[in-house]
């Protein structure tokens, strides 16, 4: 007579390794369960919701529009210096957010981290993931300003998820270095917001790259950011904003890099988070 077997759960020294990138797969219902819950907690018991997505990014685009077009009388190829600003605003409020979320999202997660097994880098993935939707609240904000200013979306279109994804490799590196080190360095969660900061002034959110100096294009293209806008800008107000290969190529080229040293730094060190957090 036969009986029937119950299912068994066989530990192996090192299979964890050799499994992980198959255990991505198996754990992904909690990539997005883990999104979910963080789009949720954001905006739970806020006294205005939903409208924080909002009120942000057009307080900068006002800022913006005054020091750059009204003080410092900077061009614009278009006729709304505001539309040129919030598509530049649209994707770096995305990076921003969603590096801000993902780098302390494992000190967030205490708990989940430190007493059961999964892939950690679920984790800020699922952060990054959840930023996306701001992204859409702002996305539809910009079409709404757009024919508010009477300003047409270009063709190019079409290419907008290649850049909504360039713009998700560009933020995951950065994101899965520094929620590594966060995890041992505490202190990191205080330089976030000065890199943010910093980074909106260097990337070309209230301007145009063509302001740039063409002695200081090479330098200013290892931004990652610089791509993503350019491109963004490209396919959402058409041909006025043209894409300098060159530069955006090496821009993509150090999205790249940071993403592939993002992953290696965060596996090297994943094995410590559990004694460090």
């Amino acid at each position: 007579m036969e009986s029937t077997l119950d299912q068994v759960t066989v530990i192996e020294a090192g299979k964890t390794e050799r499994q992980y990138w198959k255990d991505l797969w198996r754990y992904r219902e909690l990539f997005l369960f883990l999104a979910w819950r963080d789009v949720l907690v954001r905006y739970k018991q806020t006294a205005i919701g939903i409208a924080w997505s909002v009120i942000k990014p057009l307080l900068t685009m006002i800022i913006f529009t005054v020091l750059f077009s009204k003080v410092a009388h900077l061009p614009c190829p278009i006729r709304s210096y505001q539309v040129l600003v919030f598509a530049g605003m649209v994707p770096w409020q995305f990076f921003s957010n969603a590096l801000a979320e993902s780098s302390a999202s494992l000190v967030t997660n205490t708990n989940m981290v430190a007493k059961i097994y999964f892939p950690r880098i679920v984790v800020p993935v699922s952060a990054v993931l959840a930023s996306l939707a701001d992204y859409a609240i702002t996305l539809v904000l910009m079409f709404l300003l757009m024919a508010y200013f009477h300003t047409t979306p270009s063709i190019n279109i079409v290419w907008l998820p290649v850049f909504t994804l360039l713009a998700v490799v560009a933020v995951l590196g950065p994101s899965l270095w520094m929620s590594a080190l966060n995890v041992k360095y505490r202190d990191f969660r205080y330089i976030i917001p000065f890199i943010v900061q910093f980074g909106l002034y260097v990337s070309p959110v209230g301007y145009a790259t063509a302001v740039i100096p063409p002695r200081w294009g090479y330098w200013y293209s290892l931004n990652p950011m610089v791509g993503v806008i350019d491109g963004f800008r490209w396919c959402v107000l058409g041909d006025k904003f043209p894409i300098n290969p060159a530069s955006f190529a090496i821009s993509t080229a150090v999205s790249a890099a940071f993403l592939a040293w993002g992953i290696t730094y965060f596996r090297r060190t994943e094995r410590t988070f559990a004694d460090h957090i």
